[in-house]
């Protein structure tokens, strides 16, 4: 529980200092000439929506802490029954990689100018998405046919919490990648692009990192590797 309130102390440190330097307080309207007419100040100007995104993701990062802090002082009471983890969780994974990828590549070829790559990468990257949530549905079919429902032992109701949870976070990049290549096929021009395609992929490195903790808590990699750094520490 100490380690948990520590990191979200971390991340609460973190998101302060980063909103501290995005000139919240700049009256814009008031000044004249470029920021550079401007040294004194040493702020930077960010967008709103990368802002909110940063907002966001810190708001996310809490969830999903909570969560795991749950799950972790929940799972050492005596009616909790581990569930085997479907082994169709390690093919989603690779998936979702590989959707992250192929984001990194879309924002690339938008630093590039290159509109074709933009367009691959995000008919790949949301593609790739939708087979990850189809294969976690699947999941899902699996444990019901043998058995593991939602409410038949905690430690069930928490996996379908924190995949379903997960799922409805992917599903809103969804729609904001939805949005994103619409521009792309009314002709929008590229610095019109860039911004979108950046915070798309920024929001697929970090659902790709919060399943990849998601999955080492579930799998149980999380307390050997917590274990094996307890040793070398002593």
């Amino acid at each position: 529980m100490s380690a948990i309130v520590l990191v979200m102390a971390v991340i609460a440190v973190i998101a302060g200092w980063w909103l501290s330097q995005q000139r919240l307080t700049a009256k814009p309207w008031l000044e004249e000439g470029s920021i550079d007419d401007f040294p004194g100040t040493g702020a930077m100007t960010v967008p709103a929506a990368k802002l909110g995104l940063g907002v966001f993701l810190a708001v996310a990062t809490s969830l999903f802490a909570l969560f795991i802090s749950a799950y972790s002082m929940r799972m050492n009471m005596v009616d909790w029954r581990a569930l085997p983890v479907p082994a169709l969780l390690w093919f989603n994974t690779g998936v979702l990689v590989l959707s992250s990828v192929v984001m990194q590549w879309a924002y690339m070829s938008a630093q590039r100018d290159n509109m074709d790559g933009v367009i691959v990468g995000l008919c790949a990257g949301g593609a790739s998405a939708i087979i990850f949530l189809i294969g976690q549905l699947l999941a899902w079919q699996q444990l019901s046919a043998a058995e593991y429902f939602v409410a038949s032992n905690p430690a069930n109701s928490f996996f379908y919490l924190i995949t379903a949870a997960h799922g409805l976070h992917l599903m809103g990049g969804l729609v904001a990648l939805g949005r994103t290549t619409a521009k792309v096929w009314r002709g929008a021009e590229m610095p019109q692009l860039r911004l979108s395609v950046e915070l798309c992929a920024i929001y697929w490195h970090f659902l790709l990192l919060v399943w990849l903790a998601l999955l080492g808590l579930l799998t149980g990699w999380t307390d050997d590797f917590v274990d094996i750094c307890r040793r070398l520490l002593t």
